[in-house]
């Protein structure tokens, strides 16, 4: 009989319950994007509603100008101008805001204001989103990149609208500055002309204080945070002054190279002054990284300077920016670990600093991630449409950067490449590295294997 007691014990065990609560996890990748999808839907109902448009559109009409506003990229496939109504260019304002402060900022905000406690959990979460290393600058980066916004796009809008009185009005002067100011420090490149900013290329000031707007918006807000908190040179950290002398160097090189490309293109510049050239050159070389304005006809440029802008674009602004690309602090590693190589060094060092070698191999996965959507892009568009080639790398690269230039083709792809368009520019948002994440939840192996040699080169 003693030998069934313990056999009669396990069926009279308390077993656990069923019903109990389980606690579901997510990553920060899928937490971003699904915020952002929420988004997209959302305002993807707002602008079908009948009192949002001027005349009909379809779904897939509404769903690609709702991406391209969260997404701030800029790309459309009807003239937001004359399509829209006062409501659908409202909404458009706020989901350009809010696609470009980023959800994770205002829950963080709400939050605080509320007078909640962020947990450990959630910290680590809006760290990871908000690319802080440190836990204690979170609610200080939170509540500076909605302070740096509103007073940006409040100045903005308060010397657009004293520019633009006398000619349009008070009203029409101060709705259409808000627009513009909104969209352009968010670097969303929506514009109320089917030309662009081409209007007001001759209107220095307009063009000038647009490119502040989204330079400044490209720099990405732990920069910005940075110089405001230390105000000193030998303060800043090694990140803020390594995007400050890339970013000098690039817009000035770029600049001058476009504005030798340009300058025989009767098309363009060749007309003009010298210093209307000079404006609209550096308009172009720094729009690219960051927006998707335009004071000169993309389409009209010559193909040399496509293909320089495809190197702009898929460079990108800084990281926590609302510029896209594979950002510039990635650019700068790649070309200091390609350095590093050449010299026949052991680590690569930055303003004499050693850059982790994790942080290597992240901006290597960035790189090959983005490279991988980008060709994937152009060959499923290749295939759906008979358009020249130069011209569908511009469009798939711009989506996938989130710029929002375009050569003139975006309304004529098929419907199918606009679907295609739309998942670049999701993806392009959230980031090639942050997609990855997604896709395949990286697991930690604690086996390490024997060391072996491959040809390289």
């Amino acid at each position: 009989m003693k030998q069934w007691l313990p056999k009669l014990n396990f069926f009279y065990r308390k077993r656990p319950r069923s019903n109990r609560r389980q606690t579901v996890k997510f990553s920060p990748p899928v937490i971003l994007s699904a915020g952002f999808a929420a988004l997209i839907a959302v305002g993807t109902l707002l602008l079908k509603l009948p009192f949002a448009t001027e005349q009909p559109i379809t779904w897939l009409e509404s769903l690609f100008t709702a991406t391209s506003a969260v997404t701030v990229t800029g790309l459309v496939v009807v003239d937001t101008g004359a399509t829209f109504s006062g409501f659908g260019l409202t909404v458009i304002t706020l989901l350009i805001q809010a696609g470009g402060l980023g959800f994770m900022t205002f829950a963080v905000l709400a939050a605080i204001s509320l007078g909640g406690q962020i947990g450990l959990k959630q910290q680590m979460l809006a760290k990871e989103v908000m690319q802080q290393t440190s836990l204690a600058s979170i609610k200080q980066t939170a509540l500076a990149v909605v302070v740096l916004a509103l007073v940006a796009e409040a100045i903005a809008v308060i010397a657009m609208t004293i520019y633009w009185v006398a000619d349009k009005g008070f009203t029409d002067a101060l709705l259409e500055s808000t627009f513009y100011a909104v969209s352009a420090f968010n670097s969303a490149g929506f514009v109320l002309s089917p030309n662009g900013l081409v209007d007001y290329q001759e209107q220095r000031f307009i063009t000038l204080l647009v490119s502040v707007l989204f330079v400044i918006g490209g720099l990405g807000f732990s920069v910005i945070y940075n110089i405001y908190e230390q105000r000193r040179w030998y303060k800043f950290s090694v990140y803020t002054k390594a995007i400050l002398l890339a970013t000098l160097f690039i817009n000035l090189a770029a600049m001058g190279i476009l504005w030798l490309l340009e300058l025989n293109n009767s098309a363009t510049i060749a007309g003009m002054p010298w210093y209307d050239q000079a404006v609209n050159s550096w308009f172009h070389a720094v729009t690219p990284r960051s927006a998707g304005f335009n004071t000169l006809d993309t389409g009209a440029m010559t193909e040399s300077s496509a293909v320089f802008t495809l190197l702009l674009m898929f460079i990108g602004g800084g990281s926590m920016s609302t510029a896209g690309g594979i950002k510039l602090g990635t650019f700068i590693i790649l070309l200091m670990a390609t350095y590093t190589f050449l010299r026949r060094r052991e680590a690569v060092t930055l303003f004499d600093r050693t850059v982790p070698q994790d942080l290597v191999m992240k901006a290597l996965a960035v790189t090959i991630v983005y490279l991988g959507l980008i060709f994937c892009g152009i060959f499923a568009l290749m295939i759906l449409n008979q358009l020249p080639f130069i011209d569908i790398a511009f469009e798939v690269l711009s989506a996938s950067a989130t710029v929002g230039l375009s050569r003139g083709i975006t309304a004529e792809v098929t419907s199918a490449s606009q679907l295609i368009l739309v998942f670049l520019m999701f993806a392009g948002r959230l980031g090639p590295l942050t997609l990855g994440y997604f896709v395949a939840t990286p697991k930690k192996r604690y086996v390490r294997y024997p060391i072996t040699d491959i040809q390289v080169g």
